[in-house]
Order: structure tokens, then C-alpha cells, then sequence
């Protein structure tokens, strides 16, 4: 077990280095200079490098009433169609109710309306779940949503919004963003090093539903203020305060986007949102400007008029421009949004936190000053306790943190204050399973055995031990992995990293350096 070949050599020696490398761009500015080397760096934790923490709940009230209203609109349509006399359509608290005024349409409408029901896939039971409940009373039909149906849509409005949350926050540039999900309706989200929680706040505020609509020139909109607007139009305002009276067809929604970016107008300098849309989006632009020249059409963003320009000729090439008083920020603000596309519900912020570059830079000192002394500590005592073989044990336990943080930059992990509280863990057990093998050593040589039989059997007798301890370590740390949050998933990444990593040092690294010093030095005993 001591005999090294010249390739295993080789191998650990390329391995160690390549380890050292990935780590290197910690230390110093050289590998940015280098092509070839490595300079990806650990990435800093909210609480290290400081910026702003949310926790966001999915407005589940808003995904139920758009649904109950577009189920409305579907019922109405589709008695209208089928020429089946109706009255008292209504929104309820979790439907829809409609009176059927003639008995014999009662049949006829039930199986129309749970026609609608378009259900939606339980991936994990294989099977559709249906989203309507209907029941008749009499003439009345009651239309209510499912409680799967619903648990199913919140589930996917979650999913969604994480999504474009995702998209948004990547957006601004910033690194390494975490965005987790928690309970059934609420999103975890931590930016580190984001010194404007204010524009983060106003880009997750918007719902970020675009939608192009044909200003209706019917009536004045003072008329409409002072009396009743006409009852396929609406009154909606701009950011000004400037009411607009305004067609409720959609001509082309947001979805059609394929891309939106922030640039200059050509002629005024000023900034812009410049947009393309779909091949369907924008056949249907043309067709809605073709038939409108000359008319106004309102850009309406989060029921708000951002501009409504006259269409002075058919806009036939799929892209326009959105121009509205934006600043440079405003306007890559509203690129961002509608790229990543619109949420499927408002997002509330429940609790808001800013950490500040001066507490996470305390925690780094406070973090570095603990991982030094007690680094410090354990090699004096590995040092005092064991002599020589003490120093090779200390040349290897450094190598360990070095290890650590090369691992940790190669899968450009997120280093958080219980990632270095992991990390001084490791320290610990690295230094536990060098005492376990050198105490064998002892108890082999004290025994009578010769200095090369002695860590020879030391090292056979230790290392299931030291195996067994370790697994169950590493089983504990996969599992908070994978079911931790935040902090607890940071400490548990980094001591399993720590794990191996002390794992691999202890039984190759050492007992290379051990092996190495016995066959060239063939001592007759044993400085330990």
C-alpha cells in the first residue's frame, strides 16, 4: 500500500496542480493575463459580498380571477354561438353562474361548458385533472373550479414566474442570483452585490403584460369621463396621469414578441425600446396598421398607455419602435421586461432585506481571522503532537483548503457564511482521520513491528474507519444538498466538498510524502 508507481506520481501530481490552478485566480491577477489558465473565482454570498434578499408570493387571487373572467368571456361566446338564450351571467368566488332560460338548452349548455375544460397534465400520477366542476339548479348552472385544478395552475404559475424572474434578474448583469422556490406560492430570491434594491423591486413589480389596442375615436374622452365610455372601449392612463380612451380588443399581445432592445432614435437622440415581433405577430400587426392608417393605437404596458403614436403607413417588416420620455435605465428596464415576457401573476413582497458591502466585508474578516487561527492551531498541534510526520500531515492539510477552493471555483459555487464555517469543519475532520492513522502507526510500532510494516498496517487498519465516518458525513451533507435552502445549502456543498477532498489528502497525499521519506531515508525509527 506504500509502493507508488512512477505513473501514479505523475497522475497525483497533475491532478494536485490542476487543483491548485482552478484555485489560483483567488490569490492573484496572473491567470487573467494567461489564456490558457483557469480565472473563474468563487462567487460571494448575499451575506459576504452583500445585496438585496426578497421573498415574493405569487398573487394565486389574480391567477383565479383572470381565469374566472376569461371563462366568462369563453361561456358567453359560446352560448351566443350555439344561439342558447342566457341571463344573470356572473363572476362567482371561485366560477362562474349563468341562467339558462329555456329548459331543453339546459343539456345542451352543461356539455358546451365542460367542453372548455381544457384540464391540465399531473406529470406524477400520469393523468389529467380536470379544472371545472359543473352543477345545474334548476336553470341556474354553477361552473367552479377544482381544488386540484387550481393547486395544478398555481404550481405552473410558480414555475413560470421563476422563469422569468430568472430572466429578469440575468437581465441586469448581475452574478450568480438564487431564486428558489418555497411553500406552494412564495419565491426566495438573492441578488449579492445589487446596490439598488429599488430598481430591483420595480422591475419584479411589473407584471409586464404588453398588449397593442386602437384608441377609440368615437367619443371625447371628457364625454367618456363625464358619462358612460362605450361598452367595447375603456378609459385607461398613462404615467401622466392622462386618461385615453381605449379599445378593449387586443390587436397583438406581448406574447408575439421574439425581441426587445434599448436604443437611441435616430433623429431626437433620445432613448427608445426598439421591438420585433413573431412571424405571426407581426402578420398580425400588419394587418391591424393596414387597416388603420391614420388612426391613433395605444401601447398599453400593465394596463398603463406608455405612448399612442398615429399610424402614418403600414408597419409590414414585424418591428417597431416604443417611444414614451424613458431615461438610458428606464429603457434597458423595459427591454429586460419584455424579453423575459410577462408574469402570469403580480408578485408581492412579503419581506425585504439590504445588506450593505460593509457587513459582508466584516464577515469576510471575521470568517478569514476564525479560518486562520484555527488553522493556525490544529497544524502547531499536528506539529507538537506528531513531529515529522506531523509536518507532512500539515503540507497536506493545506493543500486540503486549497483543494476546497479550487473545487468550489471550478463549479462556481457560491461561498456564504456557513460555506466558510464548512470549510473550518473540514479543517477539523481532515486533522481527525491524520490522528486515527498516526495513532495505529503508533500502536503497530510500539508492537514491535519495523518503521515500513508499522505505517504500512497503520494505514490498512485506518482506513475503513476513516471510510465508513466519511460516507456517513458525505449521505448527511447530499441530503441537506438537495433539501436545503440558502445557508444550509451552502454549508452542506462545501463540506462535502471538504469531505473528499480531506479524504483524498489524508490517504494519498501524506502517505505519498510518508512513503516517500521511508523508502529514501529507511529509518531504523519512528519520529511520531
Amino acid at each position: 500500500m506504500l509502493y507508488f508507481s512512477l505513473t501514479k506520481k505523475f497522475l497525483i501530481t497533475i491532478f494536485c496542480l490542476f487543483l491548485a490552478l482552478l484555485a489560483l485566480p483567488n490569490f492573484t491577477n496572473i491567470s487573467s493575463n494567461i489564456p490558457l489558465l483557469p480565472n473563474n473565482t468563487l462567487n460571494l454570498g448575499l451575506d459576504l459580498r452583500g445585496g438585496s434578499y426578497l421573498l415574493l408570493e405569487v398573487d394565486t387571487e389574480t391567477i383565479k380571477r383572470e381565469k374566472s373572467e376569461f371563462l366568462l368571456d369563453d361561456i358567453r361566446s359560446n352560448l351566443r354561438k350555439n344561439k342558447i338564450k342566457y341571463s344573470n351571467l356572473k363572476l362567482l368566488e371561485d366560477g362562474v353562474s349563468v341562467f339558462i332560460v329555456e329548459q331543453n338548452d339546459i343539456n345542451n349548455a352543461k356539455r358546451l361548458i365542460e367542453n372548455l375544460d381544457q384540464g391540465s397534465n399531473n406529470l406524477f400520477l400520469n393523468q389529467s385533472v380536470s379544472e371545472l366542476e359543473v352543477k345545474s339548479d334548476n336553470n341556474y348552472l354553477n361552473i367552479n373550479f377544482t381544488e386540484d385544478g387550481l393547486r395544478s395552475r398555481y404550481r405552473s404559475a410558480v414555475n413560470q414566474s421563476i422563469e422569468i424572474v430568472r430572466r429578469r434578474i440575468d437581465g441586469l448583469g448581475v452574478t450568480e442570483p438564487s431564486i428558489q422556490r418555497q411553500g406552494n406560492n412564495r419565491i426566495l430570491l438573492e441578488v449579492p452585490g445589487l446596490d439598488d434594491p429599488k430598481r430591483l423591486k420595480d422591475l419584479l413589480g411589473q407584471t409586464a403584460k404588453l398588449n397593442f389596442r386602437m384608441v377609440d375615436t368615437s367619443m371625447s374622452i371628457s364625454d367618456a369621463l363625464r358619462g358612460k365610455p362605450p361598452p367595447r372601449s375603456e378609459i385607461i392612463y398613462d404615467k401622466d396621469l392622462v386618461p385615453w380612451l381605449v379599445n378593449k380588443k387586443i390587436l397583438v399581445s406581448g406574447e408575439r414578441l421574439a425581441d426587445a432592445q434599448a436604443s437611441f432614435d435616430q433623429m431626437t437622440n433620445s432613448p427608445v425600446v426598439n421591438f420585433r415581433f413573431d412571424v405571426a405577430g407581426g402578420r398580425s400587426f400588419a394587418r391591424a396598421t393596414s387597416e388603420n392608417v391614420g388612426k391613433p393605437f395605444a401601447i398599453v404596458l400593465d394596463n398603463q398607455v406608455i405612448s399612442a403614436p398615429t399610424i402614418r403607413q403600414p408597419i409590414v417588416g414585424g418591428s417597431g419602435q416604443i417611444e414614451g420620455g424613458f431615461t438610458v435605465e428606464s429603457a434597458n428596464d423595459l427591454a429586460v421586461l419584455l424579453r423575459a415576457g410577462a408574469l402570469p401573476a403580480p408578485l408581492n413582497i412579503l419581506e425585504e432585506r439590504t445588506i450593505g458591502p460593509g457587513l459582508g466585508a466584516d464577515s469576510i474578516n471575521s470568517g478569514r481571522i476564525a479560518t486562520i487561527i484555527g488553522m493556525v492551531l490544529v497544524l502547531l498541534f499536528i506539529f507538537i503532537s506528531y513531529g515529522r510526520f506531523g509536518l507532512y500531515a500539515n503540507i497536506a492539510l493545506t493543500l486540503n483548503i486549497i483543494f476546497i477552493i479550487g473545487v468550489l471555483s471550478l463549479l462556481q459555487a457560491t461561498l456564504t457564511l456557513p460555506g466558510i464555517a464548512g470549510i473550518v469543519l473540514t479543517i477539523g475532520m481532515a486533522v481527525d482521520a491524520n490522528v486515527i492513522i498516526f495513532e495505529r502507526i503508533r500502536e503497530e510500532y510500539d508492537n514491535g513491528k519495523t518503521p515500513f510494516s508499522s505505517v504500512e498496517s497503520g494505514y490498512n487498519r485506518a482506513f475503513r474507519t476513516i471510510l465508513d465516518a466519511n460516507v456517513t458525513t458525505l449521505i448527511a451533507s447530499i441530503i441537506l444538498i438537495f433539501l436545503g435552502t440558502g445557508p444550509v445549502k451552502g454549508f452542506a456543498v462545501t463540506l462535502s466538498i471538504g469531505v473528499i477532498t480531506s479524504f483524498f489528502t489524508a490517504f494519498v497525499i501524506t502517505r505519498l510524502i510518508i512513503s516517500q521519506w521511508l523508502l529514501k531515508r529507511k529509518p531504523e525509527e519512528l519520529p511520531i
